[in-house]
């Protein structure tokens, strides 16, 4: 299993750099970082810097959409950086949340996150695209690829996702939702003439260890609570267009688990998105922060990781957003990674 981290693009620069550098050490293969420019620094400004000072560490958006950035010039910053720093890019895409609604925008549709992703991956990796009805080519780029992983948790994301994406990417850790989005997707490319097995599946949640204690369990609820409130928002966008599911086994539109907990939800302040402490996500209960996340132990951390791994998830990314980013680099680079990763000796 390959490991990323999710980090914010917050002030200090040197910081966010320092943990990428960090992530390399500790044997991360991916750095991902949030993209909302009014909320948090340029992300693609600060990926040149971590790649120049880093020598296998991939990065990318998580996510970026269709609606804040024209197409063409983020399949040229890509393309970019992959001249410069060799193939070490991918791109997350999504319909949009806290980039377009910040500014009072609605998220793209999937038609429009489709046609981007296109658009994007055709023009990084050097091939002819039509865009308005002109043929487009990057004339100068001469060894860029890029692979473009779609996010989703609705069935037409998800479709999109088996259909055209080279990845998927569930941002959340839960056993159950996971086998279900996975199994969409699968189904979805297999629908359309696509190896299933060709795509790269990405699950990402908060991490956090600990010793194993009642207190240090509640503390870390605490900190990764917000986790909740924003996949909520991408649930109640689900729930208002297909309603709430009654099938507890996954046979509606999205798991019956995935839709419950965002009964008493009632707002979300964009302005603390994805922050520790967040006091707009006291709705999300204790058992969605722990189905959702990765809380407790090493032992704790790797049964849930192995879980995952059998399910077919290729990639587990690590959100950083909380008050032990160092330490979990630290638990996962020295006991986690090597132990998830451990080769399996056969018996005599």
């Amino acid at each position: 299993m390959d490991f990323g981290v999710v980090l914010q693009t917050n002030p200090p620069v040197w910081r966010v750099v320092s943990l990428a550098k960090q992530a390399e050490t500790y044997g991360f293969d991916n750095v991902w970082t949030f993209d909302s420019h009014l909320l948090w620094m340029e992300p693609y400004v600060i990926y040149s810097q971590i790649l120049a000072e880093t020598r296998t560490i991939t990065v990318g958006p998580f996510v970026t959409n269709p609606a804040t950035r024209d197409w063409t010039v983020t399949a040229s910053v890509f393309a970019t950086l992959n001249e410069m720093y060799g193939n070490r890019t991918v791109c997350g895409m999504g319909r949009g949340d806290s980039a377009v609604r910040v500014l009072n925008g609605k998220p793209s549709t999937i038609r429009e996150m489709r046609e981007a992703t296109r658009v994007i991956r055709e023009l990084a990796n050097r091939r002819p695209v039509e865009v308005n009805g002109s043929t487009l080519q990057f004339p100068w780029a001469k060894r860029s690829e890029l692979e473009v992983w779609i996010a989703a948790y609705g069935p037409l994301a998800l479709k999109a996702a088996g259909e055209v994406g080279d990845g998927f990417i569930l941002q959340l850790a839960d056993p159950d939702i996971t086998e279900w989005m996975i199994g969409a997707v699968k189904k979805a490319a297999s629908d359309a003439g696509r190896d299933p097995e060709s795509l790269t599946f990405c699950v990402a949640a908060p991490a956090y260890v600990t010793d194993g204690s009642p207190e240090a369990l509640a503390h870390a609820r605490e900190q990764c609570r917000w986790f909740g409130g924003m996949v909520g928002n991408h649930v109640a966008d689900i729930v208002a267009k297909y309603g709430v599911s009654t099938d507890s086994g996954g046979g509606g539109a999205v798991p019956q688990a995935l839709t419950d907990y965002i009964k008493g939800r009632e707002d979300y302040d964009y302005n603390e998105h994805g922050r520790a402490g967040s006091a707009h996500t006291a709705f999300v209960p204790d058992e969605i922060v722990d189905r959702f996340c990765i809380l407790g132990s090493v032992e704790e951390q790797v049964a849930k990781l192995n879980e995952l791994k059998s399910l077919g998830v290729d990639q587990f990314a690590v959100y950083l957003q909380h008050d032990a980013m160092d330490e979990t680099l630290a638990a996962y680079g020295d006991l986690v990674i090597p132990e998830v990763n451990r080769p399996v000796t056969a018996k005599a």
